[in-house]
């Protein structure tokens, strides 16, 4: 009976060893176990520098979209303000270049006069800079006109009191040889914020800023060889402000202006 129970009891220590084995096996950490488990892990400084690095390039990444995004708005503003300038220089230099030549004091059909200065022109109610007859009418099938009509440029109070400066229209009369004493005028706005505006004629030699071809003793009895336009826009320093200049040859030129009456024998 001895002999048969220590095989047994053998075995029942062989068994509880075993089970000690295994709960010290679990109870290791897998770091000191399998070194290959502890390099796919990370710690928690390799973390808090991954999160650092990605934030500081989303920083980068925001400041550069920012700075994009004020250029922008920057050059989208530039545009919009220099756009109605762009336009009005368009249409005054066309207007120069498309010059009637004047007849010096008479009043001959589809020519007319050309002045220069602090002006009254008939049918506007404010001074004007310039007075010229010019051929950039729209000629149209519904209207009776031609493409030769009286344009003028002049200064007014603006609609908004609190704009500075003021505001520059064109005027343009159709009907030049409208029998009635108050033509028919369309104002066209052109430009606001404008502080002055000038019209200087070269004459070959020498800029006036008078020109007058109305008389029939006129000094000016001829187109000038070119117009210099000053536009001084108001702002906070208009004195410390360079005007905007443009300047336009004027290539049509009369040999004479001489009004030549013919006599028939009897």
């Amino acid at each position: 009976m001895k002999t048969n129970s220590q095989p047994g009891r053998e075995l029942r220590v062989e068994s509880r060893e075993q089970t000690r084995d295994g709960l010290v096996f679990f109870c290791h950490r897998p770091s000191t176990l399998d070194p290959r488990l502890s390099a796919r892990a990370f710690t928690l400084i390799e973390m808090i520098l991954a999160v650092g690095i990605a934030a500081l390039v989303l920083a980068v990444i925001g400041s550069v979209f920012f700075a994009a995004l004020h250029l922008r708005n920057v050059a989208q503003a530039a545009v919009d303000e220099a756009t109605p300038v762009d336009q009005a220089l368009a249409v005054m230099r066309r207007d120069l270049q498309c010059v009637v030549t004047p007849t010096n004091g008479t009043s001959k059909i589809l020519s007319g006069d050309f002045r220069v200065g602090t002006l009254t022109s008939l049918g506007i109610s404010q001074p004007v800079a310039i007075e010229m007859f010019t051929a950039t009418g729209a000629m149209r099938d519904n209207a009776p006109w031609g493409d030769i009509q009286k344009v003028t440029y002049e200064l007014k109070d603006p609609t908004d009191r609190n704009s500075p400066g003021k505001d520059l229209y064109r005027s343009v009369t159709r009907n030049v040889i409208a029998i009635t004493s108050t033509p028919d005028t369309q104002e066209q706005w052109m430009l606001g914020g404008v502080q002055k505006i000038e019209f200087s004629c070269y004459d070959g030699s020498q800029w006036s800023d008078i020109w007058d071809t109305t008389g029939i003793t006129s000094v000016n009895t001829n187109l000038p060889v070119a117009v210099r336009v000053r536009i001084q826009l108001a702002g906070n320093n208009p004195a410390n402000t360079q005007p905007i200049e443009i300047l336009v040859p004027i290539d049509s030129q009369s040999r004479t202006n001489m009004v030549f009456t013919t006599t028939s024998g009897g």
